[in-house]
């Protein structure tokens, strides 16, 4: 029974890799290419070929080495690359906000 539990969870896993990759690799291919170079990161090109393979590989080859690359890979993107992209599309997350607004709420100059 504990055996089966631990099959459950590892599947269960395996599954969270292949959506994880899944997503990131979607949100590569619906940013647009010239945010890419304005955020100063790599081509369009090269992260739909890396979360690609996260993706094959996730379905197509189970060794755990390979699909925890491609987790990293997929991270890497959602925690840093699509951030920045956001933020160069204009899609800060912000709605409303003035130009003189800080990360932290208005700048008021000091008042």
């Amino acid at each position: 029974m504990l055996l089966s539990a631990f099959g459950s969870l590892l599947q269960l896993l395996y599954l969270a890799m292949l959506v994880l990759a899944v997503v990131a690799f979607v949100f590569a291919a619906t940013a647009r290419e010239d945010a890419y170079r304005a955020a100063d990161k790599k081509k369009k090109s090269f992260w739909l070929i890396i979360l690609g393979i996260a993706v094959a590989v996730n379905l197509l080859i189970p060794m755990l080495f390979l699909q925890l690359a491609g987790v990293v890979a997929s991270i890497v993107f959602m925690v840093d690359v699509r951030p920045a992209l956001k933020a160069v599309s204009g899609g800060g997350g912000r709605s409303g906000g003035s130009s003189s607004d800080g990360p932290y709420g208005p700048y008021n100059g000091g008042r």
